[in-house]
């Protein structure tokens, strides 16, 4: 203990500038937003390269359970074409969103999900063509947005963050909601500001409600499974099961609109 505490006194000058220096620095980089985007963007890059070698490790060590995703993924595809009447004859071109909508595949090397602003990391970049605001999927169903990107990862703001907000829709009668999460379960979003003539049962399928750039309209998310009344605002607010679950996820596709740019461009004109 005397030692370094005699450590301490003979380089006090020393770690007095260390500590003026850290504290200099941090209030440059929380006043200017240049200097903090440069950092978050470094520190993406850093991280990233940390949580792919840990991710390569649990990823051996679950190769079963990925195949059998795989697999049931491709049963579900093939079950799609079986049913058609006759799958020789369908022109690709014709099915509906082929032409305008890109996928990047991924894989989440890092998940948080025990805090109340959970965020996720994928080994997919802006040299990939991933950008901010771009939607997250998976073959269950959605499962964020794209916060921030360095060149080779991004960070995902996960549905089960307090700070998400989608606009979802109840599948069968097409109203809409906010899609947002209380902070309470893993398993369970909720869909608030339903009408009250919204007609809503448990079990009824919830789905993206299309009306952005960020997720195509129809895509999964889950089921009802408690119907509650807003007194405040008298609306409906509903209880939503997961049909991810989003403590354990694997690859992902992120979605590029072509589109993408001439509608915020134009969405950008009317607010002008």
């Amino acid at each position: 203990m005397q030692q370094i505490f005699n450590f301490i006194f003979k380089n006090s000058y020393r770690l007095l500038f260390l500590l003026l220096l850290v504290v200099s620095l941090t209030l440059t980089i929380q006043s200017h937003s240049y200097h903090r985007s440069k950092v978050i963007s470094s520190a993406n890059f850093l991280s990233g390269g940390v949580y792919e070698r840990i991710n390569n490790i649990n990823e051996y060590l679950s190769l079963k359970g990925q195949n059998d995703e795989l697999a049931a993924e491709n049963a579900r595809l093939k079950a799609l074409l079986y049913n058609a009447k006759d799958t020789t004859k369908i022109p690709i071109d014709s099915i509906k969103g082929v032409d305008k909508i890109n996928l990047i595949a991924s894989k989440v090397i890092h998940n948080s999900y025990n805090v109340y602003e959970n965020y996720l990391t994928i080994n997919s970049g802006s040299a990939a063509g991933v950008k901010a605001d771009m939607g997250v999927v998976n073959s269950a169903g959605i499962v964020g947005i794209i916060d921030k990107t360095s060149t080779n990862y991004a960070t995902v703001l996960s549905i089960l963050n307090v700070k998400s907000q989608i606009n979802a829709k109840i599948k069968k009668s097409n109203h809409f909601g906010s899609l947002i999460w209380d902070g309470k379960s893993t398993g369970f979003v909720q869909l608030i500001d339903v009408p009250r003539l919204a007609s809503v049962r448990k079990g009824d399928t919830i789905v993206t409600g299309g009306q952005s750039v960020i997720f195509p309209p129809n895509i999964g998310i889950g089921t009802i499974n408690n119907v509650y009344v807003d007194n405040k605002t008298n609306y409906y607010t509903l209880n939503i099961k997961l049909f991810n679950d989003m403590t354990n996820l694997g690859h992902v596709y992120v979605i590029k609109s072509k589109d993408r740019e001439e509608l915020i461009n134009l969405e950008k004109k009317d607010h002008e």
